[in-house]
């Protein structure tokens, strides 16, 4: 029982800290990558990152191109609509100018100051996990190590 509340000490002091480093790929890492046929060659699917490439056979070997993320772009562009409607909004009522149609004032236009939530992406969310997930492997390897030892 002691060898476990110190593994999780020790665990959770590292956790805490804000310099943890990333880890090294762990060696059984065989399905880091998925493919899939395409007409041109294939579609490369990074399992940690979320990354696509599309790899095609070249003169001198096989290369991999990152292939471009749309929603990404999509997810920009939304973003910059959205400020820019609501910059809009707020000119009109500053002017005293009604909003046209069935358009409502945004709850937080009226006051700047006000943060606005952002929600962190999948990618963001896949980093976490990865990160907990081998946080936990560690932590499952320690007491296993810590329990031959005792």
């Amino acid at each position: 029982m002691r060898v476990v509340a110190i593994a999780a000490l020790i665990v959770g002091g590292f956790a805490v800290s804000a310099g943890w480093p990333q880890s090294a790929p762990a060696e059984n890492d065989d399905a880091r990558f998925s493919f899939n046929r395409i007409e041109e060659g294939y579609l490369r699917l990074d399992g940690r990152t979320g990354q696509v490439s599309v790899c095609a056979r070249r003169a001198v070997g096989w290369a991999c191109q990152a292939a471009p993320d749309e929603r990404a772009a999509l997810e920009a562009e939304i973003a910059r609509l959205q400020g820019d409607n609501a910059l809009l909004k707020k000119e009109l009522l500053a002017r005293n100018i009604p909003l046209p149609g069935s358009i409502k004032p945004d709850q937080h236009s009226g006051s700047p100051d006000q943060p606005i939530l952002q929600l962190p992406n999948d990618a963001d969310l896949n980093r976490v996990m990865t990160f907990i997930e081998k946080v936990w492997r560690r932590l499952v390897e320690m007491i296993a190590s810590l329990q031959k030892h005792t």
